[in-house]
């Protein structure tokens, strides 16, 4: 099955140069196309693609309000902001609302495709060294107050959390505690459950705005 794909830019030319990317590609599509955020939100609606890519400076609706109103939906689209900053506190607020990353406008277009695999396939975050530094600068203002789901997640299961903090992936984090990637898996799946989250980047946001991970420090 193909990956079907939203594209929101209100550029037509980037618009042009993704959906030119994304249909040279084997497995993907591009289903639809918008030029604010509120056309995005009504494509997203009608065509139901797995990805939307979003721009985060739109007319009549950025795209974070987009964004956060498509993610508020039942069974919402995973959403990648673009951007052409890398140290946009913007970025910090999408991971928030639930994005699952972010990709830079300037990136070559091999990553682009390697991101819209890695984010429908829910393995990784986008470039974990960039995101990780992003949320790191904004996460760690003020003292951090543990919150009482904390509690529920075994000793195993906060170390993954403390590596998706760090942006490793599931074959990282397999060879780091000597387990199976299947087993990661699992233990992925079961910190977010367990912490309510939506997907891996809430996770990493969640580690830094409760103290599991402190902005500066390194994988144990």
């Amino acid at each position: 099955m193909s990956i079907r794909i939203v594209i929101a830019d209100d550029q037509a030319m980037v618009r042009a140069g993704l959906r030119l990317i994304v249909e040279s590609e084997p497995g993907m599509e591009v289903v639809g196309e918008a030029s604010d955020g509120i056309e995005a939100v009504e494509v997203a609606r009608d065509t139901r693609p797995d990805l939307v890519l979003m721009d985060i400076s739109m007319p009549r609706m950025d795209g974070l309000t987009a964004a956060k109103r498509l993610l508020d939906r039942p069974d919402p689209p995973k959403v990648v902001m673009l951007t052409t900053f890398d140290t946009d506190e913007n970025l910090y607020t999408a991971l928030r609302t639930g994005t699952s990353g972010f990709l830079l406008k300037v990136s070559p277009p091999e990553q682009l495709v390697d991101a819209i695999r890695v984010v429908v396939g829910g393995d990784a975050l986008l470039d974990p060294a960039v995101t990780t530094r992003v949320i790191a600068s904004f996460a760690g203002r003020h003292d951090p107050v543990p919150p009482p789901q904390l509690a529920a997640l075994t000793p195993r299961e906060l170390e993954v959390l403390h590596s998706l903090a760090r942006g490793l992936t599931n074959a990282e984090i397999a060879v780091r505690l000597f387990v199976g990637e299947a087993t990661v898996k699992t233990h992925v799946a079961r910190v977010l459950m367990k912490l309510h989250l939506r997907d891996r980047a809430q996770a990493v946001v969640f580690a830094y705005e409760s103290g599991v991970v402190r902005p500066g420090t390194a994988v144990g």
